[in-house]
């Protein structure tokens, strides 16, 4: 009982920071206008651990590589802080479970990153329909371009109702039902 409730406070602690730094990621690359309080609180969340990490990792390409390397080391301290409240036994562990909980913590972070995903185009979807001349929705349509402007090519709308969020939700779904399932069972078969 009791590790189980350490177990949740630290998915919920380290959750949070994996995804801020997600999010960080994410606003860097699709260049995300900072002038909403969203954007603000993740920069000062995370400028603690991503300033300093810059100076070791720097972007390249605009690709922010310090801060998607710092989500996926929390992801990786989660895995292990788990790993060992289950009863791993670390104490009789060569190199290869390490690479296996490293591997593994890689996967969660693109389940997780996934998951981010559908949640964002959930709660674009919603907001156009409730408040479309919201100013969250400009920051919602930005993040959500590079998934559905695709689809949007593909797909038109079927009496005035896009259809593109379903459609992609779907999709998203389904890769994490087949190809990230398959990559968790073949990292935890290593």
């Amino acid at each position: 009982m009791v590790t189980n409730a350490v177990g949740f406070l630290l998915e919920t602690l380290f959750g949070l920071f994996i995804y801020a730094f997600l999010l960080r990621f994410l606003f860097q690359r699709l260049r995300v206008p900072l002038g909403n309080p969203l954007g603000h609180f993740l920069f000062a969340l995370t400028d603690f651990a991503v300033k300093p990490m810059r100076r070791v990792l720097p972007g390249w390409k605009g690709v922010d590589w310090s801060t998607l390397l710092l989500a996926w080391l929390a992801e990786f301290v989660l895995t292990i802080a788990l790993a060992w409240l289950g009863g791993f036994p670390f104490a009789v562990a060569g190199a290869a479970p390490w690479l296996t909980l490293f591997l593994l913590s890689g996967v969660n972070l693109l389940r997780t990153f996934i998951q981010m995903y559908i949640f964002i185009i959930l709660v674009q979807a919603l907001l156009s329909w409730v408040q479309p001349y919201s100013p969250a929705n400009a920051m919602l349509e930005v993040l959500t371009r590079p998934v559905l402007r695709p689809l949007r090519q593909i797909i038109p709308p079927i009496g005035g109702v896009d259809l593109t969020p379903l459609v992609a939700i779907v999709l998203a779904q389904l890769i994490l039902m087949l190809p990230v399932a398959w990559l968790d069972m073949l990292v935890r078969s290593l």
